[in-house]
């Protein structure tokens, strides 16, 4: 959960501020940015936006070398997984999502939307209990709460890119992206498939240690996140038009 004491616009955020994201569509996403970072966030609402760096289109993964195989021969491989979510140029779903706190006595849990257009534009929107809107265009950032509005340009900040990137990378199918920033495992068949992602960068790994995303064909259904400090986090999708 972000916290943000604001006494005005430009007013200074606790030194550890929480992103809860988002993905795979994440989104039950939740990294650590420092003091320097939670500052520029709350400074930064009238900045000019960035411009996002370009991204390799979803096929090009089919041009790279393999790093991950699947389990079995009749299992799913990660290009043929990646070739079926990238199909899917854009979902809509309802989440539900627990968080497992080392400093919470129970589970906490929030409910709200998750939206996906490829290849770049993830939402997420919180509706309970307290209204919370995260959106990731390109290489910006933007957080709307408590009636203040703060933008983040995610090329100064590659530790939280790299963990949005993970779950916008696979709900695009793009291979490519994923594959600079995780090792990547595959598991299952086309019903029911596992996408382990574990960081490459050490400095990630000190906030991430797993992402975990499941799902069927082209349909994301849970993203469980695991932190190095042992807190985890748990989403489940609800498809819109999904029974």
């Amino acid at each position: 959960m972000m916290v943000f004491r604001n006494r005005s616009r430009a007013a200074v955020v606790p030194a550890r501020a929480c992103l809860a994201l988002v993905s795979a569509g994440v989104i039950g996403l939740c990294t650590c940015i420092d003091a320097s970072a939670a500052q520029a966030l709350a400074a930064s609402a009238d900045a000019p936006s960035v411009t996002a760096q370009a991204v390799p289109p979803a096929n090009a993964s089919m041009h790279t070398d393999a790093r991950a195989t699947s389990s079995s021969s009749s299992a799913w491989t990660l290009d043929r997984l990646m070739a079926t979510l990238a199909q899917k140029k854009s979902g809509h779903a309802t989440f539900t999502e627990t968080k497992y706190l080392a400093i919470a006595d129970q589970p906490v849990v929030s409910s709200g939307e998750l939206s996906f257009t490829a290849p770049d534009h993830l939402e997420k929107r919180t509706l309970s209990p307290k209204p919370e809107d995260l959106v990731v265009d390109g290489d910006k950032l933007t957080v709307a709460r408590n009636d203040h509005r703060y933008t983040l340009a995610l090329a100064q900040y590659p530790e939280l890119a790299a963990f949005i990137e993970g779950i916008r990378a696979t709900l695009a199918g793009n291979r490519y992206v994923l594959e600079q920033v995780y090792k990547v495992a595959v598991a299952g068949e086309g019903d029911g498939w596992t996408l382990t992602l574990t960081p490459l960068d050490s400095r990630l790994r000190k906030n991430v240690s797993e992402i975990t995303l499941r799902g069927t064909r082209d349909m994301l259904h849970s993203v469980a996140i695991q932190q190095a400090d042992g807190d985890r986090s748990l989403m489940r999708l609800q498809n819109a038009g999904a029974p």
